[in-house]
């Protein structure tokens, strides 16, 4: 297991310090003092001991801990900060994907577009598109996806959402991908023909993704929450 290296966070660390700073002081108004004291600590910890150290390191503890210090409404953006106080890299991020709990393997998720600059960690998107975990597949489909995965991969993941019952809105800059995808409008159309084939309804989000797919549409905007980590399927029990 290699190290962290510090080229692989510098310039994402820079640009989206800012995100991360609002969601700490966001993070702090919603938790009681207890929580906000051992939030502090781990954080501390984990700067001062960042990346990998024997068969498990403290801040992976306190990754496993977070849903119960913090409550798991707010456990998923206590993850990201840990995460990025350790300056996980790739390895070490899918160390913890790996070994840990749906809600664990989601914060890494929503974790890896403010840590991996690269398509280096793909293979954990790939992973939780493969699963039929709704929150998993939401945290997938985020802005790391929409900056790196290929278009065939990205429209199955459109697919996905719509197999699963994943609003699209959870798809990253949707309206841009889509935009003037011919493909993709095959693929939704053949998706909907077999939908009505069958005497099952056509969701509705297929007809507003269709709608993007247009040469006409404007390519301008973002669904999901790119700018908010963790606010994703926060709303769930702790798995």
């Amino acid at each position: 297991m290699n190290h962290p290296h510090p080229t692989h966070h510098a310039p994402v660390s820079e640009t989206t310090r800012p995100a991360l700073a609002e969601l700490h002081a966001r993070l702090n108004t919603q938790l009681g003092g207890a929580a906000r004291a051992w939030l502090d600590q781990a954080l501390d910890e984990a700067t001062a001991h960042p990346g990998i150290h024997g068969p498990i390191s403290v801040w992976e503890l306190r990754i496993a801990e977070a849903g119960r210090r913090c409550g798991p409404e707010h456990a998923d953006a206590a993850r990201v900060l840990l995460l990025h106080a350790a300056r996980a890299d790739p390895d070490a991020l899918a160390r913890v994907y790996r070994q840990g709990t749906a809600a664990e393997r989601r914060a890494v998720l929503h974790a890896l577009p403010h840590l991996v600059p690269g398509p280096d960690a793909l293979p954990l998107i790939e992973d939780a598109l493969r699963t039929n975990d709704t929150r998993l597949v939401a945290a997938a489909v985020g802005p790391y996806a929409a900056r790196h995965l290929d278009p065939h991969n990205w429209r199955h993941a459109v697919l996905k959402c719509l197999f699963t019952g994943v609003p699209v809105d959870e798809v990253a800059e949707l309206p841009r991908r889509a935009h003037a995808d011919a493909e993709l409008a095959r693929m939704l159309a053949d998706y909907a023909d077999e939908r009505t084939a069958a005497g099952r309804p056509v969701p509705e989000d297929l007809h507003r993704v269709l709608t993007l797919t247009e040469p006409t549409a404007t390519p301008t905007g973002t669904s999901g929450s790119p700018g908010r980590p963790g606010t994703s399927g926060t709303s769930g029990k702790e798995s």
